[in-house]
């Protein structure tokens, strides 16, 4: 088994130290009844199963107040599994690659089907239900797209946006293409193995095959509509691979997990794994510094959102803006969510509660990861 990297040692040791007093906290105590309890911090780490809970609530009520008053339709491009050795090697200029080939494809055929600019989120997944490697980003887009001159709304057909068949071919030849390049240019070298395979020209054989393979694109209207796919989407955007509801137990150095088997109409099942295997396939789907999993594009992508959004609502008419952002505190979403009012004392009633820091407990750093030598 290979040696960790870095962003692996860290995760590892952020979810350790998460919500312990290795963190830090604070107390909370009632001064009327004298009832205190102790909250810790957080490890905020994007891999964390447990945190991050109210980032991702105000990251949902952002991308719901951005809808439009359009029907919507939720693809997935998927990457065949072939290349996923490839893409453990170079986690992050593959990953970046497919989401360029996927942001390049959905803009051509915005510009040739509809004649205009779409908007369209994007949200990188590379695990499926019982934590293997499947690459694959699902896409959010309205139905329909602004005129290049930004003079009129492009309705798009509610029950068609695109075809499926072109969209995969389109994707496939953008893909193989860049990949090709990179291969080409000596950007990319092959998994470990003999030395003619680490080379680029015996990279790109085991992948022109590909070519000849059909690439199944999947798309559908969402029937509970765009916030629901939003919902189911987005719990997976501040945390990878596996969330804390799903583990069963653990004793014995083994993992007990539930999972989804997709080929028996989603029926719930119990996957057991042994510890350190369980924590490999975790590993595997830890991202590298930088690497980004959510991106928008078209008339959504940040630098043009806000004046693209509001001419899209103008053209389109009635509701009116939606409310301006605000940022939630923790007590707000709790309230909101849950309808628990954690400023005041669960026994009296009391608030504010009077709140005193806990510092940080010494502990040791993980051991400085090793220097590879890539020359």
């Amino acid at each position: 088994m290979s040696p960790m990297s870095p962003s692996q040692q860290k995760v590892l040791h952020d979810m350790v130290a998460c919500r312990t007093a290795q963190l830090g906290g604070h107390a909370e105590r009632c001064p009327p009844c004298g009832c205190e309890r102790y909250a810790y911090h957080s490890c905020r780490n994007r891999h964390c199963p447990t945190c991050q809970t109210f980032t991702k609530a105000q990251w949902l009520e952002d991308r719901n107040a951005a809808l439009l008053p359009v029907p919507s339709f939720h693809l997935v491009f998927p990457l065949p599994h072939e290349l996923n050795p490839l893409i453990l090697v170079h986690t992050r200029p593959l990953l970046t690659l497919f989401f360029a080939a996927a942001s390049q494809t959905l803009g051509q055929f915005g510009q040739q089907n509809l004649g205009g600019q779409i908007g369209c989120t994007l949200v990188l997944h590379t695990w499926d239900q019982t934590l293997g490697g499947h690459c694959h980003v699902h896409c959010v887009i309205a139905a329909g797209a602004l005129s290049a001159d930004g003079a009129r709304w492009i309705d798009a057909n509610p029950h068609c946006l695109f075809p499926v068949r072109a969209l995969s071919t389109v994707l496939r030849g953008t893909c193989l293409d860049a990949l090709s390049q990179r291969c080409t240019t000596g950007a990319l070298r092959g998994p470990e193995g003999p030395a003619d395979r680490d080379t680029p020209a015996g990279v790109a054989p085991r992948t022109t095959h590909l070519r000849d393979k059909d690439w199944v694109v999947s798309a559908k209207k969402p029937f509970a509509g765009p916030e629901q796919v939003l919902d189911s989407v987005g719990r997976s955007t501040h945390r990878v691979a596996i969330s804390k509801n799903r583990l069963v137990d653990v004793q014995d150095a083994q993992v007990r997990c539930t999972s989804r088997n997709r080929r028996q109409g989603d029926r719930v099942q119990t996957m057991t794994l042994e510890a350190h295997a369980w924590l490999r396939r975790v590993l595997l789907h830890v991202f590298p510094h930088g690497c980004m999993r959510l991106r928008h594009i078209g008339f959504l992508a940040n630098r043009c959102k806000a004046q693209a959004l509001r001419r899209c609502r103008e053209l389109l008419g009635p509701p009116p803006d939606p409310p301006a952002r605000r940022v939630k505190r923790v007590a707000e979403w709790m309230g909101q969510l849950t309808g628990t009012d954690i400023t005041r004392g669960p026994e009296c009633g009391y608030g504010p509660l009077l709140r005193l820091p806990l510092p940080p407990l010494p502990y040791s750093h993980p051991t400085p990861p090793p220097i590879w030598d890539s020359s």
